[in-house]
């Protein structure tokens, strides 16, 4: 038997107006921490806002920690905490009663909203700042009292809409162990929405990829990497054109960068020196090879039909 998703859609349609922004979406967010990638206007917050019952689908079906979306959205909304990309915080409020104020919201007892405010607000970083007002903050302070408002009411999925958005190199890091640590530690299931390949990478285990409204790819990363072997970034001296030729008619990806480089996927049964062999045996000189394993960035690309 298979964990019952955190989240699934099954040929969802939303539109506005004529704008078909998600387009017979089916996809699965099991339970632990997975990616929403695509390009801006993808479709993305779309989703989200499906998700929450903010937005009604014009056919097709969603299910949230086991509730029907269509009939149970207020149900939903109380198990799941939303960090929406755009500021939400109240001006006047210090960061201590907006968080309190939403635990409110979301259902808790006065005393023990503040109690868990207090608690969230040190766990992001923000205990020694939780009583100043909220428009004081800095861009990843108020972050974090997003990230903080969304987990005052322990909900059991969290939807995270660009939550490093703006944040300098430092609080993004911070942010994204953050997110890792709420997908581990905490045992809570996420969803991370991100046009950032790298934050995705970090902190989930599995991806769903939007394209102009619809799926592009899904599943586990490590599976959609592909078979186990080495990508490598090559320059030659020479005929590029036929050397790439010959790389193909030998059964392996190659793909031009456009930059003068080359891409070879090798797999694992394979060994590199073969082209090196094929460099010698066409003419040309291997000027420069570097290898990696083949990421997240490769897997984006392909889905879009674009070269890796």
């Amino acid at each position: 038997m298979t964990a019952q998703p955190a989240a699934s859609l099954d040929g969802v349609t939303v539109a506005y107006g004529r704008h078909e922004a998600l387009r017979r979406v089916s996809a699965e967010f099991p339970a632990g921490a997975t990616g929403l990638l695509g390009p801006n206007g993808a479709g993305k917050s779309t989703l989200i806002k499906a998700l929450l019952g903010l937005l009604a689908p014009a056919s097709g079906r969603m299910h949230v920690l086991g509730y029907d979306v269509s009939t149970s959205a207020i149900a939903v909304r109380a198990r799941v905490g939303y960090m929406p990309e755009s500021d939400a915080h109240i001006p006047g409020m210090t960061a201590v009663s907006f968080v309190s104020y939403c635990g409110e919201l979301a259902g808790l007892p006065r005393a023990n909203a503040m109690q868990r405010a207090h608690e969230v607000l040190a766990y992001v970083g923000l205990g020694e700042a939780r009583y100043r007002n909220l428009e004081t903050y800095s861009t990843g302070m108020k972050q974090r009292a997003k990230l903080a408002q969304a987990l005052v009411h322990d909900p059991d999925l969290l939807l995270l809409d660009e939550p490093t958005n703006g944040m300098d190199p430092k609080g993004r890091d911070e942010m994204l162990a953050l997110v890792r640590d709420i997908a581990t530690t905490k045992a809570i299931s996420l969803i991370l929405s991100s046009h950032l390949l790298p934050d995705v990478e970090y902190a989930c285990s599995h991806v769903v990829v939007l394209h102009k409204g619809a799926v592009a790819t899904q599943g586990p990363i490590s599976a959609l990497k592909g078979a186990p072997g080495r990508v490598f970034e090559l320059r030659v001296k020479g005929d590029e054109a036929r050397f790439a030729d010959a790389v193909r008619a030998e059964g392996l990806e190659c793909h031009a960068d456009g930059g003068g480089a080359l891409r070879v996927f090798v797999p694992e049964e394979r060994e590199s020196r073969l082209l090196f062999q094929l460099a010698v045996r066409h003419g040309v000189q291997v000027r420069h090879l570097r290898a990696s394993v083949p990421s997240l960035e490769d897997v984006f690309a392909r889905a879009l039909g674009e070269e890796p």
